[in-house]
């Protein structure tokens, strides 16, 4: 196998592990044993906690209870709250990415939030589902599966509040083993119903809080998966943790997630006996890949297209920057075909190669300019489409398009701070800097033409031309890869 720079290795590491890194923070790491730096990444800071990304409170949000007696005025009231609360969980999160001394927890969290993909249009069922996937995004998948399975997000999304003995809702029991499981083909239709008559009573109170309804609640013998009982919903779960199914599954998602769109099936196998038989632990599969040799090839780095959130967080993480709305990240968001809380179905965003189109890539490639040169917005957001239900999913979605094209044609006014970023480069003589610019910004530099950085480049001093070869690096479509 060739060896790749350590620098590379380490920029493909803050990639995959995080939103990147800046030249000091790679620097460091370059002189540091691998083990010792996959240990501080997994485990972040010392005594880190999870940054709270809380935006309202229970207490605060209209008793549901009395919606039925409210009127349309009031109703609408209700509705522009929970819109708006939405936006700032979507902004609040992204600056956690963003900000973030433990950016693997946010990664994984990230990764989770398309697998447990959900839409709702109460913020704060959303606040509820998105701390329980960061508090557990490192920890057991047993504890996030479960913990995820009785939110009131997925419960109400997956309609397990209307599934209820003589009539059972299959539709919970169907995507819990359909998605986020064993994946398809690993059940019969028979298990499907068995599976649901056990997850019959589950729901949740107008507080938002997990209930078991026990009249509810189908109390007859189960066969699922091959074994009969009198099973529960946390039965189910606990069945099928026991299945090698699961961890194969998870572990080939997180392999295309965080490896390559490529399954490679002696590692996934690999990989996936070790998970299971560590009893599902999400932090030692990640240290088994991260610590890997293979994970370091030249066919791995720079093999992933970053998502439209990757993309944003990482410039932001690389050069400090304020909004004057922070809102506008919701617009960049849509634009680019990933805005957070609005995944496009039940299975989430497909990622790799999906992520680009015509359309897209162009704007992918002027995202830089129009950020740090704080330009206009001539790009109108695709709409969003309802896909996720009817209803009051079908009214957000429109209210959130409405939302995009009023935005799409105003100016992004960033207060973009530079001085860290340009402070970087500070023992990097003057005729090094491109190409040190490019190597580490870029996962395979030597694509980039240093005469064309030069040729763009403003030369009226070191800190503008720091810049401004930046920011053409930043424009390239290399710069769409990690």
């Amino acid at each position: 196998m060739a060896e790749v720079a350590r620098k590379i290795q380490m920029q493909h590491l803050a990639w995959r592990a995080g939103f990147g890194e800046t030249l000091p923070v790679i620097s460091h790491w370059e002189s540091k044993r691998r083990e010792k730096i996959v240990n501080k990444i997994l485990i972040g800071p010392a005594r880190a906690s999870v940054t709270s990304v809380d935006v309202v409170a229970a207490d605060d949000l209209p008793d549901y209870r009395k919606q039925k007696t409210m009127t349309p005025e009031e109703k609408k009231s209700v509705r522009q709250m929970n819109d708006q609360g939405i936006k700032d969980l979507n902004v609040s999160w992204v600056n956690a990415m963003v900000q973030s001394e433990h950016p693997l927890r946010e990664k994984m969290s990230l990764f989770w939030h398309g697998h447990f993909a959900c839409r709702t249009q109460n913020v704060l069922f959303n606040q509820q589902l998105l701390s329980v996937v960061r508090e557990n995004a490192l920890g057991n998948f047993g504890d996030l599966l479960s913990a995820v399975s009785k939110s009131p997000a997925m419960l109400q999304f997956l309609n397990n509040q209307q599934n209820r003995k003589q009539h059972p809702n299959e539709n919970f029991a169907r995507e819990v083993m359909e998605l986020f499981t064993m994946g398809r083909g690993n059940y019969s239709e028979h298990d499907v119903k068995e599976a649901a008559r056990a997850f019959t009573g589950w729901g949740f109170d107008e507080t938002g809080t997990f209930v078991f309804r026990q009249k509810q609640h189908d109390d007859g013998v189960k066969n699922f998966l091959g074994k009969q009982g009198n099973f529960n919903g946390d039965d189910v779960l606990k069945i099928l943790l026991e299945q090698r199914h699961t961890a194969r599954f998870i572990t080939a998602k997180i392999y295309q997630y965080f490896v390559s769109e490529t399954p490679d099936e002696a590692r996934i196998t690999a990989l996936s006996e070790k998970f299971y038989q560590s009893g599902y632990h999400i932090k030692s599969l990640m240290k088994e890949i991260f610590m890997a040799d293979w994970f370091y090839s030249p066919d791995i780095i720079g093999n992933r297209i970053k998502s439209p959130v990757e993309l944003l967080a990482g410039i932001r993480r690389t050069i400090p920057m304020t909004f004057e709305k922070e809102e506008v990240m919701l617009l960049f968001q849509r634009v680019l075909g990933q805005l957070l809380f609005y995944p496009p179905n039940v299975a989430g965003w497909p990622g790799g190669r999906n992520w680009i189109d015509s359309s897209s890539l162009m704007f992918r490639l002027r995202v830089p300019q129009v950020i740090l040169y704080s330009q206009a917005f001539n790009v109108k957001p695709k709409e969003l489409t309802p896909e996720m239900g009817e209803g009051a999913n079908y009214k957000m979605t429109l209210q959130i398009n409405d939302f995009l094209k009023r935005q799409f044609a105003k100016k992004v006014n960033a207060n973009v701070n530079w001085d860290p970023y340009v402070a970087g480069f500070e023992k990097i003589p003057r005729e090094k800097l491109a190409d040190e610019i490019a190597g580490v910004l870029l996962q395979q530099p030597g694509n980039i033409s240093r005469q064309l950085l030069e040729k763009y480049a403003d030369s009226s001093s070191r800190e503008n031309y720091i810049k401004t070869v930046t920011i053409d690096v930043m424009s390239t479509p290399e710069y769409q890869l990690c």
